[in-house]
């Protein structure tokens, strides 16, 4: 089925409305000729004819009359969402929607996201979390845009999606102080044998520490992998076992945790990457979430 054109009926829609071409091109701003020829062309496409001479003017015809009542009902509910709309707009700010995958430590996250909240022209943000795999899947039906994650799509990834870095750090160990008093000893030696709390295998910072303990000679005993960072961190604050963190929040972590750090887990990195659909970061609330990465977060 062809698409009716929609020009062409809002054009045969005015001139009968208006009683006449001349007032309908002086409306519309048309030369008398170019509108008689859309009318012509709507005629040719829809199959019937829509005026009739009547004297000195146009006159609709029984099909006409029949287009016109569903011209008039069509452009009606075009005003009324217009109207809707208008007032939607007024009241609600745009959203943005961010997929953020569970591994990521969430007191980054809010420090990424935070500057968004603040731009000259408001938005409302909405965040979910998931596994990146399946924010990606949202990220693809344009029910995300944007989704921060701690690796980028995987190579044969059915989703296009352009991944931008945010940024990398360095990563510290943490623990409660009753937890170090019951392991003592230089760093990072006291974690042979010492409980320690990890992401579940396949995040990037859990592949990152399993290759720091093997190249150190350590020897942790694992008593949970957790993929919620904000659970993980919750279990190390209460003595479950040391954790890592990354080290631009250590002082947030060690305040809101009571916990402390222990030392740097050398040549391990936590990264955070920004994947869009976008080759090229655009909207204004992404560009100040990565501003806020190259600042306040990795600078």
């Amino acid at each position: 089925m062809d698409w009716l054109n929609y020009h062409h009926l809002f054009y045969f829609w005015t001139i009968a409305r208006e009683g006449s071409v001349t007032q309908a091109a002086e409306r519309l701003r048309l030369a008398q000729p170019t509108l008689s020829a859309q009318i012509r062309s709507l005629e040719k496409a829809l199959g019937v004819r829509l005026f009739q001479k009547e004297g000195r003017g146009l006159a609709l015809t029984e099909a006409g009359r029949t287009a016109f009542r569903y011209a008039d009902g069509i452009f009606g509910l075009g005003k009324e969402l217009q109207e809707s709309l208008a007032g939607w707009a007024a009241n609600r700010a745009p959203v943005l929607a961010v997929g953020i995958s569970d591994v990521l430590p969430k007191l980054m996250v809010r420090t990424l996201l935070e500057p968004a909240l603040h731009l000259p022209e408001p938005i409302r943000l909405l965040c979910r979390e998931d596994r990146t795999e399946r924010l990606l899947a949202q990220l693809s039906l344009h029910e995300l845009d944007l989704v921060l994650s701690d690796l980028p799509p995987p190579p044969g990834s059915a989703v296009k999606a352009f991944s931008h870095l945010l940024g990398e750090c360095g990563v510290q160990i943490f623990g409660t102080e009753a937890l170090r008093k019951r392991h003592p000893g230089a760093f990072p030696a006291c974690l042979n044998g010492a409980p320690v709390l990890l992401p579940l295998e396949g995040a990037a910072l859990r592949r990152g520490l399993d290759q720091w303990f093997e190249v150190e000679g350590l020897h942790p005993r694992i008593v949970g992998e957790v993929d919620d960072s904000a659970l993980l961190k919750s279990f190390g604050q209460q003595g479950v076992g040391f954790f890592a963190a990354p080290s631009p929040l250590a002082k947030e972590v060690e305040r809101q945790y009571q916990v402390r750090r222990l030392g740097l887990a050398a040549g391990v990195r936590e990264r955070v990457y920004a994947l869009t659909l976008d080759r090229r970061l655009r909207h204004p609330a992404v560009v100040a979430i990565s501003e806020a990465a190259k600042h306040r977060v990795f600078g």
